[in-house]
């Protein structure tokens, strides 16, 4: 078994491999007309490590990753509480259900203009945006995972004494963990989709900013390298909340 889990990232990562080395013969054998528009794989990694050494990449990198996780953690959190209440209390789905069906399928980027108006152009747009992002997906996912228990298992947990709260945190908040997983793995990723796109259009400072300066500039090298980056942080983020959900489901469920 060890050599089998050995064998399949290797698997995993022959692919990428052979794509990064058709892209530099791509590049390097003149298909398009120069570098400056498609430079090689060779020049991005160049370009990214010459950002890293000047600090470029960290003025505009921090500014992101601290967007990112203000917003991302207060929307998970107002997600989780509203969505356990209305999982847990038909009264309170019944309230707030018919609301998050209209809010709900709104892009988060939709909110852009409005939140323009509302907030303006500084730091709260972006953690804003990100908030919106993060919330709806995650309330929706807690609180279809928390309905969808088997009742069985609560009136088992009621039956022997146990009180509401009792049986919610330690009979349906457990049970509904992969459902509330799936929505924590899934908008931690699209946060810095949507953080990158919101710098992009109001925010001077962040990896968005930086493509749009790039962008100005005709740099292709730089605009691949952000978005390398960009690529990078939402693989650690959502591959971060998989190995939290093997941790915590891997040996019930």
């Amino acid at each position: 078994m060890k050599a089998t889990g050995r064998i399949v990232p290797l698997r995993g990562a022959i692919p990428v491999a052979v794509a990064l080395m058709l892209w530099e013969t791509v590049a390097r054998i003149g298909l398009f007309p120069g570098e400056a528009v498609f430079p090689p794989f060779s020049a991005v990694v160049g370009e990214l490590y010459n950002l890293a050494v000047t600090g470029v990449l960290a003025r505009n990198f921090v500014p992101s990753l601290q967007r990112v996780l203000i917003g991302f953690v207060a929307g998970a959190v107002a997600g989780l509480l509203v969505g356990t209440a209305m999982g847990w209390k038909p009264q309170v789905n019944k309230t707030l259900g018919p609301i998050l069906s209209l809010l709900y399928p709104i892009p988060a980027l939709g909110w852009l203009p409005l939140l323009l108006i509302w907030i303006g152009i500084n730091e709260l747009l972006p953690i804003a945006i990100v908030f919106i992002c993060s919330f709806f997906p995650i309330c929706y996912t807690t609180a279809t995972g928390i309905r969808s228990v088997d009742h069985r298992y609560i009136n088992a947990a009621r039956s022997l004494g146990s009180s509401d709260l009792r049986v919610l945190v330690a009979v349906a908040l457990p049970l509904a963990l992969p459902d509330i997983f799936t929505g924590l793995r899934l908008e931690a990723g699209m946060a810095w989709r949507v953080i990158i796109a919101a710098e992009m259009v109001a925010i001077p400072t962040g990896i968005g900013a930086l493509l749009m300066r790039s962008e100005s500039l005709i740099r292709v090298d730089t605009i691949i390298a952000c978005l390398m980056v960009l690529s990078i942080m939402c693989f650690c983020f959502e591959r971060a909340f998989e190995l939290l959900e093997n941790k915590f489901t891997a040996e019930w469920r």
